[in-house]
């Protein structure tokens, strides 16, 4: 099965959902004996029909069992969410980090975002080995182009290029950038480009997406239609992108969105609010139906996003960011 869904993701392979979705269920159901028990409360079996049958597993249940659909002495690497305030991380498992690398450099290409150089505004993966963000940045950007490092920002890689790049980090290391640059009149060379990720519930600082992405401008140079959201969490393994201060988020073919009523889990009318299911073939170690506490706008096969769930807690990207960048934070 593994095979099969890199060899989809690879474009070596043909497959869909409708195929590989239930056939991933039911090896999900017979070794993950937490997800058996939850699928079985809901009255749901080994064999579904269809992959909207598959039972979306609630995202804090990684905080609170062990979710590897294969035997632990297999696990090659494990992610952990934030857990920096004391409500406790959760761990998602890795039998092969092959599949989980090709769907983020398939995802970034099907999405067509922009092409090297790129440079990462986030913890390298040696101070955060556990960091999904950090390893899916690693899959990207070469190690050595990280330009962060314990809090500090190397703006003298900023300050020297003098052709276009693409700058990847999360909202909250954007603005410590800012923070920094205010008196520096460093700007990006024309044509650079920029992916942030993450929000801002939980930390010290909130901002709208528009005044991050004007901010973007007024300092780096970069309009808006050169500025890439990234959307995904480390209970997954696949991302949805969306570009512009307006744009609307998109998966790749091996990964769905259903936005649906949180009562009924029913997907909405188009133009509708309601929680975000994400349904992620990459998933081949854990679940491969995952219910997040994102809310969105269902806009046809994409979703406009709307943020965290009030009640929900903060999550891990743009938290773990906030600690990393605090020590020099003004």
């Amino acid at each position: 099965m593994e095979a099969r869904i890199l060899g989809w993701i690879n474009g070596t392979g043909v497959e869909s959902l409708d195929q590989v979705l239930p056939e991933l269920h039911a090896l999900h159901f017979r070794g993950n004996a937490p997800y058996r028990e939850f699928c079985q409360a809901l009255g749901v079996g080994e064999d579904v029909t269809h992959w909207r049958e598959i039972p979306a597993l609630p995202q804090e249940a990684f905080k609170h069992a062990d979710l590897r659909a294969f035997p632990p002495g297999q696990t090659i690497g494990t992610f952990h969410t934030s857990g920096t305030t004391g409500e406790g991380y959760g761990r998602h498992h890795f039998r092969t980090l092959a599949i989980y690398e090709a769907a983020i450099l398939a995802g970034w290409h099907h999405a067509k975002l922009p092409r090297a150089p790129y440079l990462a505004l986030a913890p390298h993966p040696d101070e955060a080995p556990h960091s999904s963000l950090s390893h899916m940045l690693a899959t990207l950007v070469p190690r050595e182009n990280f330009i962060a490092w314990g809090g500090s920002i190397d703006l003298a890689r900023l300050g020297d290029l003098a052709t276009p790049v693409c700058l990847l980090g999360t909202a909250l290391g954007f603005l410590r950038l800012f923070e920094v640059l205010k008196s520096k009149g460093i700007r990006l060379p024309e044509g650079s480009s920029v992916m942030e990720t993450g929000g801002y519930k939980g930390s010290r600082r909130e901002i709208s997406r528009p005044e991050l992405y004007a901010m973007f401008e007024d300092i780096l140079g970069i309009p808006g239609d050169r500025i890439i959201n990234e959307y995904g969490m480390t209970e997954l393994s696949s991302q949805f992108y969306a570009r512009g201060p307006k744009g609307l988020h998109q998966g790749p073919p091996w990964a769905k969105a259903v936005i649906a009523d949180p009562a009924t889990l029913q997907e909405v009318p188009d133009g509708q609010p309601g929680i975000v299911l994400i349904y992620d073939a990459a998933n081949t170690g854990s679940v491969c139906a995952i219910r997040t506490r994102d809310l969105a706008v269902r806009r046809g096969n994409a979703f406009e996003l709307l943020g965290r769930d009030p009640s929900a807690l903060p999550r891990g990207c743009s938290r773990a960011a906030d600690e990393f960048f605090a020590p020099r934070a003004t």
